[in-house]
């Protein structure tokens, strides 16, 4: 597996404190503060196969879920 970046790190770590699932806008609110592009880093995540959502790219009311 290929390494992870800092700010994918911190998603997974946000994900883990709540449960390996999280609102999109809850998600994007713990991030703002952090970095920008939190659907992006979740696009990588989920070709990585480390988060599921519905769909490519996650809209505002969709759940993501740690999936390791």
């Amino acid at each position: 597996m290929s390494e992870l970046s800092i700010e994918e790190e911190f998603i997974i770590k946000k994900l883990e404190e709540n449960g390996g699932k999280l609102n999109y806008k809850e998600l994007q609110t713990l991030c703002q503060e952090e970095f920008e592009g939190v659907r992006l880093i979740l696009k990588k995540l989920k070709e990585k196969k480390i988060v599921h959502y519905e769909g490519v790219i996650p809209g505002y009311s969709a759940e993501i879920e740690l999936r390791r």
